[in-house]
């Protein structure tokens, strides 16, 4: 019997260890993910990329994405999903190495591409994986995942700010740090029987027929939109509308991170997962009023701050909340749901900004940003009507 208890407890030690191993791999994934999304912002000037090939790298990036986030995501539902990190890993590594390492600029799309492929394998498979190693506190996890992606923008920026010119250290670095993760993956295993129920085009048209699925996809593109919209033009509003300079423009920014920083630790940590819908809805409504203070209320320096860093908090966990929903309702296909649902990421970053740069062009600026409160009503009022499908028990 004490020898049996013995076993027993090892096999516990080891499924505790292998599960913190596989969720910090997680969040280290996704914090790669941030570096890849942010590296052209971050390293432009220094690489001296013109606004014109910016746009087409970004453009070739999310190309990637969306090739890769359903291919892994459906991939993940019957395959061994740290084999499937290990892939993506090995992809990121080989991206990040060769990213600009010639000024060959048919040669650095190539990469963007590959870049937006190995996001895109990250994306498809780290939540699902998640979902399946944590039995508990599922939309904390999924939350905290996001936080990463938040943190490595963050954390390249600053970096690359202080190397300057030797940016490319960085990228090496980088590439090294996701290729001993990749040795982290191939060690590893989630311990639990993947689906073995094989997804064909039509079954994935199937599951993006279905009401719940669509309507998280519509979600996705209003949330995702909101978040990078807002981060991408608070710095001009600010200096624009509200007479800020460029230092405390910039302070604006990182209020806005931090909001959405702390939002996603914190709601994430204390929400159960029979309230998330009521969540998201109300956090819809809730980007809707602070947006439009935001933005239309002209008050002192202190409090536009406060706004900007209460519209972060209740941004944050929108997105994370949905891809919780979708993989919960859907848990022996959710690596095939969560792929479909994160096709509106590019989706929200191309459409959103689309249309605030069409009506700041033949409107202005200011009547442009009313397009944000207008993308939360709109977000608020279809998972309103849609609450039934999308309620988890």
């Amino acid at each position: 019997m004490c020898a049996l208890y013995t076993r027993a407890r090892k096999r516990r030690q080891q499924v505790i260890r292998n599960r913190t191993v596989i969720t910090a791999s997680s969040f280290l994934a996704m914090f790669f993910i941030g570096v890849g999304t942010a590296i052209i912002g971050a390293a432009s000037r220094n690489i001296g990329i013109s606004p014109y090939h910016i746009g087409l790298l970004i453009a070739m990036q999310n190309i990637g994405f969306v090739f890769s986030v359903v291919t892994f995501g459906t991939l993940a539902d019957r395959s061994e999903k740290t084999r499937l990190m290990l892939l993506a890993s090995l992809v990121m590594s080989f991206s990040f190495f060769f990213f600009y390492f010639k000024d060959i600029f048919a040669l650095n799309l190539f990469i963007m591409l590959v870049i937006g492929i190995g996001i895109g394998g990250y994306e498809g498979v780290a939540d699902a994986m998640l979902l399946q190693v944590q039995d508990k506190k599922q939309g904390l996890y999924i939350t905290v995942n996001h936080f990463f992606v938040t943190f490595g923008e963050l954390m390249i920026t600053t970096y690359l700010i202080f190397l300057q010119m030797n940016w490319r250290r960085g990228m090496v670095q980088s590439a090294a740090a996701v290729l001993a993760l990749a040795v982290v993956f191939a060690l590893s295993k989630t311990g639990a029987q993947s689906s073995n129920e094989k997804h064909t085009f039509s079954s994935l048209l199937s599951f993006f027929t279905r009401r719940s699925v669509l309507v998280l996809f519509i979600l996705t593109i209003c949330a995702v939109g909101i978040e990078l919209s807002i981060v991408g033009v608070l710095t001009t509003f600010l200096m624009e509308l509200r007479g800020f300079t460029q230092v405390t423009s910039k302070l604006g920014l990182v209020v806005l991170l931090a909001g959405l920083g702390l939002g996603r630790l914190t709601l994430g940590f204390i929400t159960k997962k029979q309230y998330i819908t009521v969540l998201i809805t109300c956090f819809f409504g809730s980007v809707t009023l602070f947006s439009s203070l935001l933005f239309f209320v002209v008050s002192g320096d202190f409090i536009t701050y406060v706004f900007i860093f209460f519209t972060g908090v209740v941004v944050s966990v929108i997105f994370p909340f949905i891809l919780t929903i979708a993989g919960l309702k859907y848990p022996r296909a959710s690596g095939t749901v969560l792929g479909i649902v994160k096709l509106g990421v590019p989706g929200g970053g191309i459409l959103i900004p689309l249309l605030i740069s069409i009506l700041s062009r033949y409107s202005s600026f200011e009547v442009s940003l009313a397009i944000l409160p207008i993308t939360g009503a709109c977000g608020f009022f279809i998972i309103l009507a849609n609450r039934k499908e999308l309620r988890l028990q």
